[in-house]
């Protein structure tokens, strides 16, 4: 394994360590705060492009098999951005009821 190759999977590795917590504040937050769609796509698109340049140039080292984990992580984020999307709008409908009901 040659130093690129190293210091890809380390990179790669270190992405994919940050994504849990990330996942773990958007499940147990319930809220889209702090968090951007557009972020999470470019990164995914970023992961897509990384592991089709693997496929293109038959480079399976060991960088390419965490592109994987890191994708599903990923998109994980994004189904739970769209989660506490719908939460976020329930909530803003019970406090327009609430008002209404108290006016």
């Amino acid at each position: 394994m040659n130093l690129s190759s190293i210091l890809e999977t380390i990179m790669i590795i270190s992405f994919g360590l940050s994504w849990p917590l990330s996942i773990r504040r958007s499940y147990t937050s319930k809220s889209t705060k702090g968090k951007s769609l557009m972020f999470m796509l470019f990164i995914l698109i970023g992961y897509f492009c990384g592991l089709s340049a693997k496929f293109l140039t038959h480079t399976y080292n060991l960088a390419f098999y965490f592109y994987f984990p890191n994708i599903a992580l990923v998109m994980t984020d994004i189904i739970l951005y769209f989660r506490n999307q719908r939460y976020e709008s329930g909530m803003e409908k019970t406090h327009r009821t609430v008002a209404a009901a108290t006016n």
